[in-house]
């Protein structure tokens, strides 16, 4: 009697390139110089953007009323051409995705990342959990002018269902696997 190993079946918890996306919210230069650990919350939106863009996975930006808050900052803007400008605080409505079951991509897996956690990230999020996507939010990733105001927006937007994580965790579950081109690549961002 032979016995095969069974399949694998991963854990719908986990990321996955094919129905996820990525959203960079409002990185610009006029307010980034006062956000908190702002270099490591840029740092980790570019490796995300790299790693995206690597493993095909769609990322959309935003900015904060750009006239007023400057573009996105130089680091992120060649890698993210097609910005949209807001005013309303939450990106929800520039995106116009409408509700993820009614999205023909299958990608209802979304990640936050940007600044400022307890106002734009906070209420996008907020938003797009109404709209019945699943947000994902890397702590690394988001920052506000104040520790305080992320901490406490990042524990609000855990109680309101979004799942907490960081920028490592988010690229390598979407790289699934070692041994892989792909993989050389994503270990190299996050050293």
């Amino acid at each position: 009697m032979s016995s095969s190993p069974a399949p694998y079946l991963r854990s719908p918890s986990l990321l996955n390139r094919q129905e996820s996306r990525l959203l960079i919210v409002d990185m610009q230069d006029r307010i980034l110089p006062v956000i908190h650990n702002g270099d490591l919350v840029l740092a980790n939106c570019v490796r995300l953007v790299e790693g995206a863009q690597l493993l095909q996975v769609p990322v959309s930006a935003t900015e904060q009323y750009p006239k007023g808050l400057g573009p996105t900052t130089a680091a992120l803007a060649r890698q993210l051409p097609d910005r949209l400008e807001k005013l309303r605080f939450s990106s929800a409505e520039v995106l116009n995705w409408g509700l993820a079951a009614e999205d023909s991509t299958g990608r209802f897996r979304v990640v936050v990342a940007g600044i400022e956690t307890h106002v734009c990230i906070l209420q996008t999020v907020f938003d797009l959990l109404s709209a019945g996507f699943e947000v994902h939010v890397p702590a690394d990733a988001v920052g506000s002018r104040s520790e305080s105001n992320r901490q406490v927006a990042l524990d609000r937007m855990a109680l309101g269902g979004a799942v907490i994580t960081t920028t490592e965790s988010v690229l390598l579950e979407w790289c699934e696997v070692a041994g892989t081109p792909d993989f050389k690549q994503i270990s190299q961002m996050i050293r």
